[in-house]
């Protein structure tokens, strides 16, 4: 029997960034911490949603299937992405350059000095980011339930992701292991998400190319639970904020989760659930 496919975002979803909060309000104080926490977020997203509208390099490569080098192995057909190269690279940028710009803009616009020193403290701080409580009620539920197969999927590069999932002092201990081979990020394909092509390429590295409703997304942000669904995929959104799910590009379009939810811990649940696993 096929194992159900989990693929969990990281950054606000598994992992908390109340650390970098922290560390900023070593720096500037408690106020002004939350102000350029929150800043900085918005402006880490928006960044990567201009690059994806403003990429002509981006949409050239059309399907996401021409960039990639096709190979098989027995009776699947895998695919696997070519890296972006210099003259291929257009507007796009990594999701950890473009976190760097974010908190430069979040200081600058609130007239703070922001040093090199200060950045890459900040920077650093991504590093032993501690997981949501709920989260670890989620992913011990995955390491209990041997039909489920978890991935990490997102905006990060491979060395963002890694170093901060060794570096997690919750996830060393959830029982959960995501190994390279279980780590999906959108870096080689130079879009981010909600693009559905980061969403179809997860497929593809689950060995569902042809199958997108069989990959399960877990988020919390409403973008992502939005633009899994709209790519073919299935998503659980996990409302921590408990008002239900009020996006309103989501109501426009008629595009809503296969679930909302308010912890990760009831996402893992739901899923077991919807697909008969209990």
């Amino acid at each position: 029997m096929a194992k159900t496919v989990i693929a969990f975002d990281l950054y606000g979803t598994l992992l908390s960034t109340e650390s970098i909060a922290n560390e900023l309000a070593r720096i500037y104080g408690e106020d002004e911490a939350k102000l350029i926490a929150t800043q900085a977020r918005r402006y880490q997203l928006e960044y990567t949603w201009r690059i994806n509208s403003m990429d002509d390099v981006a949409f050239d490569t059309g399907d996401i299937h021409s960039s990639m080098l096709r190979s098989t192995s027995g009776d699947a057909t895998l695919f696997t992405p070519r890296p972006v190269t210099d003259d291929q690279v257009g507007l796009y940028r990594s999701f950890s350059e473009l976190t760097r710009h974010s908190f430069r803009q979040a200081t600058a616009e609130i007239g703070l000095e922001l040093s090199r020193d200060q950045e890459e403290r900040i920077l650093d701080a991504y590093n032993g980011l501690d997981t949501f409580p709920d989260a670890d009620k989620g992913l011990a539920l995955v390491s209990q339930t041997p039909s489920l197969k978890p991935y990490i999927f997102s905006n990060g590069t491979m060395a963002m992701i890694t170093s901060s999932l060794k570096t997690s002092p919750s996830l060393a201990k959830s029982g959960t292991t995501f190994s390279e081979s279980n780590i999906v990020s959108v870096d080689p394909l130079g879009v981010f998400k909600p693009d559905p092509r980061t969403y179809r390429h997860m497929a593809e590295m689950a060995g569902l190319t042809h199958q997108l409703d069989k990959v399960w997304l877990v988020s919390s942000n409403p973008f992502d639970a939005a633009g899994a669904v709209a790519a073919g995929l299935r998503s659980v959104w996990v409302g921590r904020q408990g008002t239900g799910w009020i996006d309103g590009l989501g109501g426009a379009l008629g595009v809503s989760p296969t679930a909302v939810v308010g912890s990760v811990e009831e996402a893992v649940r739901e899923i077991i659930r919807l697909d008969g696993l209990d």
